[in-house]
């Protein structure tokens, strides 16, 4: 019988993920609150709640690898990541599956140079938090030997269909021609991750078929340093629009913002990464998997596809 993959959350990296190890024979379980996710005849979507540590189990017996993509509310991560998190590694220790966190650099607080792997987590944020006790509890499991677990940490992301404040705020007004505010220092090098390259580590990591990935993190394969106005230019260039008019806000704004938007609101603690570089060395992925980042032209042009131009 054909290996099973459990693949929780069937969003921007859950989706391409279950496509990707369907393209290469893998059955896959895509569990979510609505059963959504991309048709493939090795694709089974199912409609669950990834919280409901019974069910899922029954759906991840047998399974290979239980892949978590599924994320909470921004304004909602205190209240409902944990539960999540504890079913999941719940459903990992009874079933015996791999258990492959989709995760951030929340976790890593402040950091001077470049974010690797070997870092200790040490929060400066309620969501960091969250993230930090998310992992230390799963590496627990993992070294009292109760389950394999492994966490593939990403940047900020890039690409159609990402979640990110970057395609909130900035890609689709740019590609307009409209002018666009982002908070925090709009000349600080930044890494970007794209969706695409996550779900390929993802997949990767659930191939791997030895005990290389477990018991650590490993880091997205992510783009050159690239300022937000960097980045910003290079997407209008590539649309053929005109040149972005970029304005910073400030933290004062974003509490202004905040009033009628809970989610800006949650940005004002992430102010720290968005005023400092945030640099993510993906090196041990790299050499480990044999995986290297999608060119930043092609996540361009799949941003420029997706939200349209200015012409």
């Amino acid at each position: 019988m054909m290996p099973l993959h459990v693949i929780t959350g069937a969003g921007g990296t859950g989706a391409p993920t279950a496509e990707l190890l369907a393209r290469r024979g893998e059955r896959v379980r895509l569990v979510s609150r609505r059963g959504g996710g991309p048709e493939h005849p090795l694709i089974e979507r199912i409609a669950a709640d990834a919280t409901d540590a019974d069910a899922l189990s029954r759906l991840a017996e047998g399974a290979t690898t239980l892949i978590n993509t599924a994320v909470p509310p921004y304004d909602r991560w205190p209240e409902e990541f944990p539960p999540l998190a504890t079913a999941l590694l719940d459903v990992a220790e009874r079933t015996g599956a791999g258990y492959v966190m989709m995760g951030n650099t929340y976790g890593y607080g402040i950091v001077s140079g470049r974010f690797t792997e070997d870092l200790p987590m040490a929060p400066v944020s309620v969501k960091g938090q969250v993230r930090a006790r998310m992992w230390t509890e799963a590496l627990e499991a993992h070294r009292a030997g109760r389950a394999r677990v492994t966490e593939v940490r990403a940047s900020a992301f890039l690409g159609a269909g990402a979640g990110s404040l970057y395609n909130f705020l900035v890609a689709p007004l740019v590609l307009r021609g409209e002018p666009a505010g982002f908070p925090g220092d709009l000349d600080t090098p930044k890494t970007w991750s794209y969706v695409g390259d996550a779900a390929r580590t993802l997949a990767a990591v659930a191939l791997a078929g030895d005990d290389r990935p477990w018991g650590r993190a490993w880091h997205v394969p992510s783009t050159a340093a690239l300022s937000i106005r960097e980045l910003s230019t290079r997407l209008t260039t590539a649309a053929g629009a005109p040149a972005p008019a970029l304005t910073a806000i400030s933290t004062d704004q974003l509490a202004a913002l905040s009033a009628a938007d809970p989610i800006m609101q949650e940005v004002i603690e992430m102010m720290y990464s968005l005023d400092r570089p945030d640099l993510l060395d993906s090196t041990l992925t790299e050499r480990t998997f044999g995986l290297a980042p999608t060119p930043l032209e092609t996540v361009l042009a799949e941003t420029v596809t997706a939200y349209g131009t200015s012409t």
